[in-house]
């Protein structure tokens, strides 16, 4: 090689073996070399023994993908761009035209809207049913139904529903002759809030567990991330293969911040979890406020099921004003936070706060509240900095 581009892009060094640190190595590829045409043609992608492209992973996103299944209690993961991407790529993997879904009436807003915008499209059915009364999604499961989420909180609102009574009722579904799809219903949960740490999905009985790991393993407000995790290796092989055709890759820096960011989680998610229940506890006695929803309060909808099934709770609670007070008084008092910022997202370092139109987001019964609704995420401040914030912005009603 005698010219020096060519040299410095096939430099013959190699650095020694040997080298240890605590951070995982980051390894950031498209291509991946083949040390012959004969390795180039064994190379199995189908069950992560081996590097072919970047897409179908590298041992960046191999090490993080291992962590997160034992973070869940599973055995096979795939990482994905978002949360919400993990969520399409079970809809994907599992749906064709004809098939059914079905999703709580309080799941994370764009699961719904996925589901009644391209999956409509496609010909896939969706129906809605009260995450909270498992005889309502008895009597909705037919012979098309083929997939069922659930939501352990439900988004906003926050009731705990029953999760293993709900997985029943799919598994006795599955068993009744004729009655259920040739091939099941599956069950998958949208586990991000409690992460791994506050419940395991699939001792509750769950086939598939998704996680937004934006919230709780990354922890620091700076990644977009998700997960599906199953110990069925049937449902892991359709969701890989879905996985490669559409796709769908994570950056090897990305990477790094999430295997970063799982270091700390149990501590953050405990830190959090303590002064969410401080800061919702006191605002109960506020006389502004007719309702604070918490699956650790005794009176918020489901704490029975928290308090058997869960060993803690996210850093989330929702509070509903009086019908009094009116939208324009409660977007006064969002906006007059000073320690709570206006955005979407939570589980980051910082505390956030955004109010929701609640009836719009309800299809299966009415929502049961007049007043407005703001749902808070408890960063890492304070207690007592953020509980002087929510005064002096009540103070202003």
């Amino acid at each position: 090689m005698s010219e020096l581009s060519t040299t410095l892009i096939h430099h013959p060094y190699t650095p020694p073996a040997g080298f240890k640190a605590i951070s995982p190595p980051v390894y950031k590829a498209s291509t991946i070399i083949f040390p012959s045409m004969a390795a180039l043609r064994s190379r199995d992608w189908k069950h992560k023994t081996g590097y072919t492209y970047g897409l179908h992973g590298t041992p960046t996103t191999f090490t993080l993908e291992e962590r997160i299944a034992t973070l869940e209690g599973g055995k096979f993961c795939t990482l994905v761009p978002s949360g919400l991407a993990a969520v399409v790529l079970v809809d994907m993997a599992l749906l064709k035209a004809g098939d059914e879904v079905l999703i709580p009436d309080n799941a994370y807003g764009p699961n719904r809207t996925f589901a009644e915008a391209e999956l409509a499209f496609w010909g896939i059915i969706c129906q809605f049913y009260d995450a909270m009364n498992p005889a309502d999604l008895a009597a909705k499961l037919n012979q098309k139904s083929r997939l069922v989420w659930l939501e352990a909180p439900g988004s906003i609102t926050l009731e705990f529903p029953d999760l293993p009574a709900l997985v029943a009722v799919v598994k006795s579904h599955n068993a009744s002759p004729g009655q259920a799809h040739p091939e099941g219903a599956v069950t998958a949960l949208d586990n991000t809030w409690g992460a791994g740490l506050a419940f395991n999905a699939f001792t509750l009985g769950a086939d598939i567990s998704v996680q937004a790991l934006t919230k709780y393993p990354s922890g620091g407000a700076d990644v977009l991330m998700g997960s599906v995790v199953t110990n069925n290796e049937a449902l892991q092989q359709l969701i890989h293969f879905c996985h490669m055709r559409v796709g769908y890759g994570v950056s090897g820096n990305d990477a790094e911040l999430v295997l970063r960011g799982l270091s700390s989680m149990a501590l953050r998610y405990a830190a959090q979890d303590a002064a969410t229940r401080q800061l919702a506890a006191w605002l109960q006695t506020q006389p502004q406020i007719a309702a604070v929803l918490h699956p650790a309060l005794p009176d918020s909808p489901g704490h029975t099921q928290w308090k058997r099934d869960c060993s803690g709770a996210a850093c989330l609670f929702s509070a509903v004003f009086k019908p009094e007070i009116t939208q324009l008084q409660i977007d006064r008092f969002c906006d007059s936070l000073q320690l709570f910022k206006l955005g979407y997202s939570w589980a980051g370092p910082m505390s956030l706060c955004v109010t929701y139109d609640m009836p719009k987001l309800r299809v299966v019964k009415p929502w049961p509240w007049q007043g407005g609704l703001v749902r808070f995420s408890v960063g890492l401040e304070a207690v007592a900095d953020l509980q002087a914030d929510i005064a002096q912005g009540l103070a202003r009603l």
